[in-house]
């Protein structure tokens, strides 16, 4: 199991990174709730990660912190709930929220993920809410009870409209929205100077 990346950042093309620990590069796939957190390309980052072996494929997932990691490691094991959607629940919702919501029982919210019908959400709070309260009572980062709040965008990825907007495209798709939704969304939701981030996080807020 490879529980801990630390190395430098050498490309952020959301949601995947590359970093270089001693010669070797990871490829790293983080929720964007994660993503906002991590340094400029050539800083050192410190990246959590959780391994998953396919008979197709290895991958590495990353989180900023291990109680995002924590989550994700508890979403993976619902009925019907992979990595990749856990990635886009993640995304598309702070670790806090999505906790709040499987909590207080609001499917309205759920619903609005990509790849989480009425079912699924339903499936998610009757699976997890046991387990998520026990959760936030030994973890204070997911305090039930407190009103949402969204992760701050500190670092810019690439400045300029074509670039901003293609990135964010590129950054839905990845994560699971079908191409109208993600191109309608992201026009209405861009403003000039936007970096990529920050349509990024706007689109998703928007659509949550």
């Amino acid at each position: 199991m490879i529980g801990r990346i630390r190395g430098t950042l050498i490309a952020k093309i959301p949601p995947e990174v590359l970093v270089d620990v001693n010669g070797v590069g990871y490829e790293i796939q983080l929720p964007m709730t994660s993503f906002y957190q991590l340094p400029n390309v050539g800083d050192e980052a410190i990246i959590y990660t959780h391994f998953v072996v396919r008979e197709d494929a290895q991958l590495l997932f990353g989180f900023s912190d291990t109680s995002e990691r924590a989550l994700f490691r508890e979403l993976i094991k619902a009925n019907g709930v992979g990595p990749k959607l856990a990635c886009t629940i993640l995304s598309g919702m702070s670790a806090q929220d999505f906790v709040h919501c499987v909590l207080n029982e609001d499917i309205t919210n759920l619903v609005k993920l990509p790849g989480v019908g009425k079912k699924t959400a339903e499936r998610l709070v009757v699976e997890l809410k046991d387990k998520l309260e026990k959760l936030s009572k030994a973890d204070a980062n997911f305090d039930a009870g407190a009103a949402p709040t969204m992760v701050d965008i500190k670092k810019p990825l690439l400045h300029g409209a074509a670039h901003a907007k293609d990135e964010a495209l590129s950054a839905l798709l990845a994560l699971g929205y079908k191409p109208a939704q993600a191109e309608k969304v992201i026009k209405q939701v861009y403003k000039e100077d936007m970096t990529s981030e920050q349509v990024i996080r706007e689109s998703l807020k928007s659509m949550v």
